[in-house]
Parts: C-alpha cells; structure tokens; sequence
C-alpha cells in the first residue's frame, strides 16, 4: 500500500482546468519528484495533498485512509508536513524559536494532544542552520529560510514531506548536501514528494517521478525513465529528440 494516493484529481478554476483527472502514488522510504512546466498543476496538486484547495472531482489517500474531506490542521496530526513555494516563516522571530513554535504547535497544550520530543537545536544542526539560530527570520539568506522551513517541518515529526521548490535559493555545494540529507530523511522511512525546477538535483536523488503536462500526469517511472521519454521532452522543449538525451537534460535544468 502506498503512502500516498492521488486518484483521478479534477480541479477547476471557472473555465480553466489546473489539474485534469491526475493520478500519481508516493511511497514510504523513498523520495518521489512532481515534476513539469511552468503552470503544469504542480502545486496546485500539493493543494490539494494538503487540504488547501477542495478539488471538483478524485481522492486522496494518506497512509491507508482517505483524507480528501479533512482540514488542514488533521492532515498535519496525521503525519502530513508541508513547504512553500513562498516563504512562509514567522520573520520577526529568531530560526531558533521559528522551529520551536513549530515543535509546541504539534505538541499541543501542555504536551498531552501530541507529545512530541523534539530537539529544536539539533533539528538546525541537521538542515545545517545552526549558525543562524539566534538571527530574526526576516535577516536570513534565501537559502537558509529554504532549510528553516525543512526544519520547522521536522518539527512535527512527519511521515510524508511534501516539498515545494525546496532547493531555491541554495548554491551548488548547498543543493549537493540538501540532496544528501533528503536522502537520510528517506532512509529512516519518510516518504518525501518534491516539487522542483532543478533537474540535475530532481534526477540524482528521486526515486520516482511523476511529470505533469497542462495538468495531466504524462509520464510515471525511475528517471533514467523519464529522461528518454519522448512526451516528457516535447512538454519541457516543445519537440522529441530520443537521439540526444544529455541534451535534453541540459535543457531541461
């Protein structure tokens, strides 16, 4: 059984449709790339994981259960952890106590609705922020609120990671160690579903992809897969090359 099930997904904004009848899974231990166009659904999709926009039409299922009628809040008390695309930390703030509002929320009152033990100082020691614990959130580098929001997600101690553009604003070394830490965050049997625009990153460290296309799923599979797929190389390029697939690749990122 997968982690996650996204059947037959319908959303519409009037007359526009942003995700047509889109279906993907993402299973625990492994790390699973949505990926696409600009305007593909992507993270319209992630809305809809996340309980922030109702879709027309499908279901979600999230360990088991279906979820598609549930609130945000019980989403997240289920295990279901999310970032954005625009950053969403509280900026007056230290990245200390950003992590640690995040760590109380999930506890509860008093600890008795989720206990949760948290380490706040050695969750920044793992995303590699702990040079910046006691700067206000407003201050930091793009990058380093990237990985405050990872942080802040951990906080609750998810089973499913759900990671919006998660690697923008870091610069190669960054990427390469964020790549690294997804990695180990998969290993201890999270499973983590990125949306992301760098393809060297989404092609060295996903296990699974999914590619969207005007709001459809056109492509499922492992990426060396997804690479040589001709729809894949129309949707991103606007023509098929099967000849030259290093090419593609380049052009893609």
């Amino acid at each position: 059984m997968s982690l996650l099930e996204v059947e037959d997904v319908v959303v519409r904004f009037g007359g526009v449709t942003a995700v047509d009848h889109a279906g993907f899974t993402a299973e625990a231990g492994r790390i699973t790339g949505l990926i696409g166009p600009n305007g593909a659904g992507k993270t319209t999709c992630f809305n809809v994981i996340t309980g922030l926009q109702k879709p027309n039409h499908g279901t979600v299922r999230f360990d088991g259960r279906a979820i598609t009628r549930l609130p945000v809040h019980r989403r997240s008390r289920r295990g279901m952890g999310r970032t954005f695309q625009r950053l969403e930390a509280f900026g007056s703030l230290t990245v200390r106590d950003n992590v640690r509002v995040a760590r109380d929320i999930h506890r509860g009152i008093a600890g008795l609705v989720r206990p949760v033990g948290t380490d706040v100082d050695g969750l920044l020691e793992r995303v590699g922020i702990a040079a910046y614990a006691d700067e206000r959130a407003d201050s930091i580098p793009t990058g380093v609120a990237r990985l405050l929001e990872l942080a802040r997600c951990l906080a609750g101690q998810p089973k499913l990671l759900l990671l919006d553009e998660p690697s923008s604003g870091l610069d190669e070394s960054e990427t390469q160690a964020f790549g690294e830490l997804l990695a180990e965050l998969a290993a201890e049997g999270r499973g983590i579903v990125m949306v992301e625009h760098d393809m060297e990153l989404v092609m060295s460290v996903c296990d699974d992809l999914h590619v969207l296309d005007f709001g459809k799923v056109i492509a499922s599979g492992p990426p060396a897969v997804i690479r040589a797929d001709p729809a894949v190389q129309k949707a991103y390029l606007g023509y098929a090359d099967e000849s030259d697939d290093t090419q593609v690749l380049e052009a893609i990122s």
